[in-house]
């Protein structure tokens, strides 16, 4: 895992051919406004975030976000102890983000 600023997340996202955008926060908060073309599973359903990651390419590299950044850095950690190639952790979170945003 790598925790990035938020300008060194957006660049090197834009460079990664590779790049998967992982939201780890509730449902709820996504109702609020996310990240575009992330996809979003809840860090909070504990057996069932594991199962869902399960089934994601290990080889892709990892953008993971939550609101502050405490529970991206948790997913960072556990995908890399799955066996995923690269993680990178949003410093600040979605509450700090002020690139481009979407709503439901």
């Amino acid at each position: 895992m790598k925790d990035l600023t938020q300008q060194e997340w957006q660049e090197k996202l834009k460079k990664d051919k590779n790049a998967v955008i992982l939201d780890v926060r509730t449902e709820e908060e996504v109702n609020e406004g996310y990240i575009p073309n992330a996809l979003n599973i809840d860090i909070y359903k504990g057996q069932g975030f594991i199962n869902e990651v399960e089934k994601l390419d290990k080889a892709k590299h990892y953008y993971i976000y939550c609101r502050s950044g405490k529970r991206s850095s948790q997913a960072c950690t556990l995908l890399d102890q799955m066996g995923f190639s690269e993680t990178y952790n949003l410093q600040g979170g979605f509450s700090e983000w002020e690139g481009e945003k979407a709503e439901k």
